[in-house]
């Protein structure tokens, strides 16, 4: 998971192939997830990026500093591991 990015501030009107275009030309981008409103379909104005290496990523961090997007400054750092149980949380097992 460390190859991947968390992208924000992204306009609605971003797609999965623009982005799959700008990240492709810092290096090898595997896969792109804009995140969506379930209810409404529109884009949380977030995706997820993932490159093909850890510095690959790590890399694309440094290039997208300052950089814009269809007039968005866009923020990218590595994607947080998902939690799936809150800490402290004792299981039924």
């Amino acid at each position: 998971m460390t190859n991947k990015l968390f992208v924000g501030n992204l306009t609605e009107d971003i797609t999965k192939e623009d982005l799959l275009d700008n990240f492709g030309d810092l290096g090898t981008c595997l896969s792109v997830k804009i995140i969506k409103d379930k209810k409404s379909s529109s884009s949380k104005s977030f995706a997820f990026v993932e490159m093909a290496t850890k510095a690959e990523a790590l890399e694309v961090i440094k290039k997208c500093k300052g950089v814009e997007l269809d007039g968005q400054k866009l923020v990218v750092n590595l994607a947080r591991p998902q939690k799936n149980e809150k800490k402290g949380k004792p299981s039924n097992g």
